[in-house]
């Protein structure tokens, strides 16, 4: 069923956003730490039994200079720089296996696949620790780890490896670092939309079903997981509600939009009860760069799925043709 607003109040609603003051110092902060800390970006060759293909195993410095899993894929016949895919992954799941990930290389572009720290199931496994326990109370999840104060929340990590994913893309010499996209959906979508304010120059940012966004809302509306796991939290740690809200302020992807001038497509399942359309529909009225939103009025998280691909593929075509 929809499990929303009609799409016509979708359309229109934009809520206000609770801007945490410091918001820009933070961030600038952030990065400026991370900074300090060498790129080391080491990319090994490595047999997968793709033949059409050239995978590297990568190892950059992420969040702290911790050490960040990924892959780049590129075309076996490249012989130049590509334009470059970075794409971040959904909750729970980690970079996987190369064959995976073909879609971008098959298309004749680079993708380069950031793994989560600490996250990837059975389903998707991952590679990468987080070296960072938090602090303070939690429930199982990644959604409450450290969620007491800014600087401990696990998203300060992961938003932070977004970026210097995208720096790490940048630094190989079959990347194009004039032609980068960041792309993904969930979590990767709620990431790409942070990363994409973060980061200046970017020509793309595919952002599907995001995650993190018009937090307070969601979890109003929705007892799905992961937003379920803030309901769960806070259900005995009642007296920590605005301290949690004012932790996730920094996080939340309605005020990443509002300073993002990437141009976007983005994507909506009207009957998603794990990124309610209405959270999404915030974001994406809020953002300022030039935008365009797909609506699958009869979808869930997947969205659009293979659809959407291909509407990402049309404009991957004229970013190509642009470039040339």
């Amino acid at each position: 069923m929809f499990i929303d607003m009609p799409l016509d109040q979708l359309r229109g609603y934009l809520p206000p956003r609770h801007e945490p003051a410091d918001f820009d110092a933070f961030w600038n902060r952030t990065l400026e730490e991370a900074r300090k800390h060498d790129l080391d970006a080491v990319f090994t060759e490595v047999d997968t039994g793709l033949s059409l293909v050239r995978t590297y195993d990568v190892t950059f410095a992420g969040f702290g200079g911790h050490p960040v899993k990924g892959w780049l894929i590129v075309p076996a016949s490249a012989t130049g720089p590509l334009p470059c895919v970075v794409q971040y992954i959904g909750y729970n799941g980690g970079r996987g296996t190369p064959h995976d990930w073909l879609l971008w290389p098959a298309a004749g572009w680079a993708v380069f696949v950031m793994d989560s720290r600490g996250q990837g199931g059975s389903r998707m496994p991952g590679d990468t620790a987080d070296p960072v326990g938090g602090t303070g109370p939690m429930v199982p999840g990644r959604l409450t780890l450290g969620v007491l104060d800014p600087g401990d929340y696990y998203y300060r990590r992961l938003y932070t490896d977004g970026v210097r994913a995208v720096e790490a893309a940048r630094s190989h010499p079959l990347v194009d670092a004039a032609e980068i996209v960041v792309a993904g959906g969930s979590q990767g979508g709620g990431t790409a939309m942070a990363v994409s304010a973060l980061v200046p120059g970017l020509r793309h940012a595919f952002i599907d079903v995001p995650f993190m966004t018009h937090i307070r809302r969601a979890c109003e509306i929705t007892d799905a997981d992961p937003y379920a796991e803030l309901s769960r939290f806070l259900q005995t740690q009642r007296h920590l509600v605005d301290q949690v809200f004012a932790t996730l302020d920094h996080f939340d992807g309605v005020n990443f939009a509002a300073r993002n001038t990437t141009p976007a497509l983005f994507s909506v399942g009207l009957r998603d009860a794990i990124t309610p359309p209405s959270t999404v529909f915030a974001a994406y009225n809020h953002y300022a760069g030039e935008k365009d939103i797909k609506v699958w009025p009869f979808n869930e998280h997947e969205g659009g799925a293979s659809a959407q691909a291909a509407a990402q593929l049309a404009i991957a075509r004229t970013l190509r043709r642009a470039a040339d």
